[in-house]
């Protein structure tokens, strides 16, 4: 019995067992060259904070055309927004983006909820701690919701330098009213060009623990519509705090919000010096509609939140 069972061991064809061997070792390699591709894209994806993502509307602007010319400020640009920086203050002087109904149909991500210093400002941004038990909000300056339509976008909404403390009732108040908005406003005219931030030349107070971040009286919001035979322009100035008015009451030229910044909010948006000019020295309210159930809303429930 032993020496049948020696005899069909040797009779066994050994290029069946080497072929699985092979396949085997095969199938091994696949597996570990898909890892490490799917580990490089991703390494690739986090770290390009400061190029720009070409599936933004943002991507097709030359950004030298868009950006605010105000001095003493870093400029910062990432995938879907640049800003700004003030050192003096800890915060963006100016953030600046465009607004595009396309991006804007796209279901929202998951909003990321995770404040996060943004590593590309040279003197290092304010961090989470500084506004921590100051009675103020980190409030955004792009929005998140104008950022939802991807993770990357999101995730760069939440940096640090794109927040300046705000009344928590005015946050979520008719600040909020504001943006949702403009975002209705982009919905019907495709996209917008909005420059918004603090009025840095009026301060409240100063907050923070490692960094002294100020919290500016005033903040900004700025958005044209260059796009078509109604062009238009419209400027927002608004106090840092609680309030029952419509936001139209807060409705200025940018003409106007330029001379109280102090410096040009589109400087090269556009060729024509006529039009430019004819945008921002007139704001007529009726071309820019808002929502009286949103209104009602902000009263009645988002001010007592």
């Amino acid at each position: 019995m032993p020496k049948l069972k020696q005899n069909h061991n040797r009779n066994k064809n050994p290029f069946v067992g080497m072929t699985l061997r092979v396949f085997m070792m095969i199938a091994i390699m696949l597996v570990l060259f898909y890892i490490a591709y799917k580990g490089y894209n991703a390494a690739q994806s986090d770290g390009r904070s400061n190029e720009v993502a070409d599936s933004s509307l943002f991507a097709g602007y030359e950004r030298n055309h868009l950006i605010p010319e105000v001095k003493n400020v870093e400029v910062i640009h990432h995938n879907y927004y640049s800003l700004g920086y003030s050192e003096r203050h800890e915060q963006a002087a100016w953030v600046c983006y465009v607004l595009n109904k396309d991006e804007l149909r796209i279901p929202n991500v998951k909003r990321h909820d995770r404040f996060i210093e943004d590593t590309s400002v040279s003197t290092k941004s304010a961090n989470y701690y500084d506004y921590r038990g100051s009675g103020y909000s980190r409030g955004h300056m792009a929005p998140a919701g104008d950022m939802a339509f991807n993770e990357k976008a999101m995730k760069e909404s939440f940096y640090m330098s794109n927040m300046s403390p705000q009344v928590i009732p005015f946050n979520g108040g008719v600040w909020r009213e504001l943006e949702e908005s403009v975002r209705d406003w982009a919905y019907k005219n495709d996209h917008l060009y909005v420059v918004t931030g603090p009025m840095l030349h009026e301060v409240i107070e100063y907050i923070g623990q490692k960094t002294k971040v100020a919290v500016p009286k005033y903040f900004y919001k700025a958005v044209m519509d260059i796009d078509g035979s109604d062009k238009k322009g419209i400027a927002f100035i608004m106090p840092n705090e609680k309030s029952a008015k419509p936001i139209m009451d807060y409705a200025v030229t940018i003409d106007e919000l330029e001379q109280q910044l102090g410096f040009d909010l589109f400087p090269n948006l556009l060729e024509d010096d006529d039009i430019e000019e004819k945008l921002e020295s007139q704001t007529d309210t009726s071309l820019w509609p808002t929502s009286k159930k949103r209104y009602n809303l902000r009263v009645n429930s988002w001010n007592n939140n």
